[in-house]
This record gives C-alpha cells, sequence and structure tokens, in this order.
C-alpha cells in the first residue's frame, strides 16, 4: 500500500511532528481551520479526534475537548461533511483516531469507504484487538488504502511487537508510558530505557512516540528514539483561551519545532 503516510516517511527520516486535536472543539466548525492552520505552521502529519463518550484512554484535557464537541454537535457523519472538501487545501496526510464503537455504529466498510473518497489515509482505534483486525477489518482497509495504526506500551511483550511489526504498513504509534494521556514536561529514565529498547529491535516500521509529548524538550528527546512525534493534550489545550485560532496554532507549533 502506498498512500501519503508512506510518502511522508520515505522523505522525512527525523524530526516528523504529528499533531492530535479533537474534531469540533473548540467550536462546531473549527475542524478545517485549525487543519489549515497546523498545515500551514509546518506540521506533518494530523490526527483528528472523533470524540465519544466514554474515551477511557484520553486525560482530563482531551476528555474535556471531546465532551464540548459533543455537546456542540460533532458525530462522524458531521465529521465527514467538514472534511469533504479538505483534499482541496491539504495535501498531508490526515488520519483518524478514536474508539471502535462509533465506526461499527456508522458501519466499518461505508466508513472505510468514506474515508477513502475524502482522502483520509490511516486510522487509529485504540480498543480494535489485533486479531479482529487481522480476521474481519483487514481486507476492507486496504480496499480503501487505509493504514490501520497500531499503539505500542512498555507493556507490550517481544512477541505482540514483532506481530505488530510484521501487520503494520504505515506507521507504529509508541505510547510513552502506561498513564492516560495528558501533557508531560521532561521524559524519565524508564521511558529512555523503553525507547532504547523498541529502538534496538530494528523494526520495519517507523515509529512515532506519542502522549505526554507537550513541548521543545520532550519533543526533541522522542526525535533521538523514533522518527518523530505526536502532540495531543498540549494542542488541545493551547486551543483554549483569548486570540485566533490562527495566532495560537502558530504560536504553539513554532514553540515546538520550527518549520523544517
Amino acid at each position: 500500500m502506498n498512500n501519503r503516510i508512506n510518502k511522508l516517511f520515505q522523505e522525512k527520516k527525523e524530526r516528523v511532528l504529528s499533531v492530535y486535536f479533537t474534531a469540533g472543539y473548540p467550536e462546531l466548525n473549527d475542524t478545517k481551520t485549525i487543519i489549515q492552520e497546523l498545515v500551514k505552521n509546518g506540521v506533518d502529519l494530523i490526527e483528528i479526534g472523533m470524540p465519544f463518550s466514554d474515551p477511557v484512554a484520553d486525560g482530563p484535557v482531551i476528555q474535556q475537548s471531546s465532551l464540548v464537541a459533543l455537546n456542540n454537535g460533532i458525530s462522524v457523519k458531521k465529521l465527514f461533511e467538514q472534511l469533504q472538501d479538505i483534499r482541496q487545501s491539504v495535501d498531508i496526510p490526515l488520519i483518524l483516531m478514536g474508539y471502535l464503537n462509533p465506526v461499527l455504529q456508522y458501519g466499518i466498510e461505508a466508513f472505510c469507504q468514506k474515508c477513502n473518497e475524502i482522502g483520509i489515509d490511516g486510522l487509529i482505534l485504540p480498543d480494535l484487538p489485533l486479531s479482529v483486525y487481522e480476521d474481519d477489518f483487514k481486507a476492507i482497509f486496504e480496499a480503501n488504502n487505509l493504514h490501520n495504526i497500531f499503539l505500542i506500551t512498555p507493556q507490550t511483550s517481544d512477541e505482540r511487537l514483532k506481530q505488530i511489526d510484521e501487520i503494520s504498513t504505515g506507521f507504529i504509534y509508541m505510547v510513552s508510558s502506561n498513564a492516560i494521556t495528558g501533557a508531560k514536561t521532561s521524559v524519565n529514565q524508564f521511558q529512555r530505557e523503553y525507547f532504547e529498547r523498541i529502538r534496538s529491535k530494528n523494526l520495519k516500521n517507523p515509529r512515532l512516540i506519542g502522549f505526554g509529548i507537550s513541548n521543545a524538550e520532550t519533543f526533541a528527546e522522542a526525535c533521538q528514539f523514533a522518527s518523530g512525534a505526536i502532540i495531543g493534550s498540549a494542542f488541545v489545550k493551547c486551543l483554549e483561551g483569548d486570540g485566533t485560532l490562527a495566532q495560537k496554532i502558530s504560536g504553539f507549533i513554532h514553540s515546538i519545532a520550527t518549520k523544517s
């Protein structure tokens, strides 16, 4: 499979900056504007969060943004409407991230076909079991040129790591700790040992480190051990408060990494 995710990692081997935000937050119709502003400021990859009423893996910042977005009226159907012509102005990889339940409610085939139609490159569904993906979903994803991005954690066994690396076609999402999502200000020794262990495995897929990446220091440190990093909670938090979206996004992204 060859889509924008593959192209990105073929062309850029280090300091890949991926940003997560919650669709429909702060305001219902901010989704497209946020994507366009992130692209303008040099982000390499964007993860668009699909809000869910029971986001068990998310920390308080993303949980709160999901609640606001749902109250604003966001839904999978509405999100697809917002993204319908996104490829007229955006050419970097776009990934939808969320929980399996809303995808199943929409209908897995219909969902994947719609993703393909509007130009989504991959999905991150943390609660989709590897075996279910392999048996029931893999052919549907591939038919629609969609990568399924798997997560690994410090608890992931070598055997499972090997399975994930074999079945993955885009990149592997390295969760930096066993905690829920949330911004941290530094990387601890335990995390460094985990990053080092994974790096030593010489996996065929590139890796991005997420959960706890919040500033230039944690971004730079994560980039020593992987192709890049994912920033979520810290970015969602920056969307709060005064100022225009353009000002807040530009200020935040340039505090993390200058355009490269």
